[in-house]
């Protein structure tokens, strides 16, 4: 009997330690992080690092060649910027939001508010310079 009150008294303990303890961060350092209509809003907001968002899909070849891309960026901006993707068939509503009309379709996000997009398979450069005029203009 008392083992059973010990151990449950454990279970408690713990249960409360695991409800109290910080939220973990959406941000991964050095992935590419997917986003979806429940954490998207959320997501940007807990940050003040610029955002690179890929609005992408499955079947579309271009986004496909920017995949690793995204991830090389990823790697290199690491503690610096975010970088993060949202398939826009499986959350039109957040493409309707942003306006994306052709994929793939990257925005820049500062402050939680987009502030930059190019569209198409820009290749890694243009990536990269949209991401650094953030960072000057505000990121880190």
């Amino acid at each position: 009997m008392a083992e059973d009150e010990a151990l449950e008294k454990i279970k408690e303990r713990m249960m409360k330690e695991m409800l109290s303890a910080p939220q973990a961060s959406h941000w991964s350092q050095g992935g590419v992080v997917e986003l979806d209509v429940s954490n998207f809003d959320e997501a940007l907001n807990s940050t003040d690092k610029p955002v690179l968002v890929d609005f992408w899909a499955e079947w579309c070849a271009p986004c496909r060649l920017m995949k690793p891309v995204m991830e090389a960026l990823a790697r290199e901006y690491s503690g610096k910027a975010h970088l993060a993707k949202v398939n826009v068939d499986q959350n039109q509503m957040l493409a309707r939001r942003y306006g994306v009309m052709s994929i793939p379709n990257f925005v820049v996000f500062s402050g939680g508010k987009p502030v930059g997009r190019l569209i198409g398979a820009v290749g890694k450069p243009s990536l990269e310079a949209a991401i650094k005029k953030f960072l000057l203009e505000g990121g880190d």
